[in-house]
């Protein structure tokens, strides 16, 4: 799956993917992790999500990074959100978008995943992956857990996938088994599954879909 697969995809505005509502499951169970106020949430492969909004309403600082740049602009003009556009303070070749209001702040880095460094993304307190792990194929799995959990330098994770037969429809979003969040996360964390609730994905209302919250931590 390439980068330019995701372009198309805004580009047509195929993106069923993003929910107009914040996770029902995200405002259920986000205090499992027991975080405090301001801390520093990163959010991979961010796109537009609303969600994000949420977590700052909560008085967390955001730190999204999303690959296609017009999705991370109709963020901010979608909810009305001042902001800047720097180049990074340590990476000149990722553009950030920047918004702060006293000590609190939302920002987006434009930039593929898989080239981020952790002094690019600076500290981390938690991982919230909604749509990230879900819109990957199998095979770059492994590789983007292991460059979430380096680039966040282990910090705990929420993470909520869809689990289907994955013979009835292609992804994304894909089916991920309990058996593969293990195989992907199993060497270096605690894995807790929270919830499974029954869902659907709205191209195909007839498939029947489990939608599951994993809390990894140490």
């Amino acid at each position: 799956m390439t980068p330019e697969f995701w372009q198309n995809r805004w580009q047509e505005n195929r993106i069923g993917f993003n929910q107009s509502k914040v996770n029902p499951l995200l405002i259920k169970h986000w205090s499992e992790l027991n975080l405090t106020a301001g801390s520093r949430i990163f959010v991979p492969l961010c796109g537009k999500s609303i969600d994000m909004v949420w977590l700052a309403a909560q008085g967390y600082d955001v730190v999204g990074v999303e690959l296609v740049e017009s999705a991370v602009k109709e963020f901010f003009s979608e909810n009305r959100i001042l902001h800047t556009i720097i180049n990074h303070p340590h990476n000149p070749n990722i553009k950030y978008y920047h918004w702060q209001y006293e000590n609190q702040k939302i920002e987006i880095l434009v930039a593929d995943i898989f080239s981020l460094s952790i002094e690019d993304i600076d500290y981390i307190d938690a991982v919230y992956d909604k749509a990230a792990l879900i819109a990957l194929p199998a095979d770059m799995r492994p590789d983007y857990s292991e460059q979430i959990r380096k680039i966040s330098d282990n910090a705990p994770q929420f993470i909520i996938t869809l689990n289907y037969d994955q013979s009835k429809k292609n992804g994304p979003p894909f089916s991920i088994s309990s058996d593969q969040v293990q195989q992907y996360y199993g060497s270096h964390y605690q894995i807790s599954k929270l919830v499974s609730e029954p869902a659907s994905i709205g191209s195909m209302p007839e498939l029947e879909v489990a939608e599951q919250v994993w809390l990894l931590g140490e």
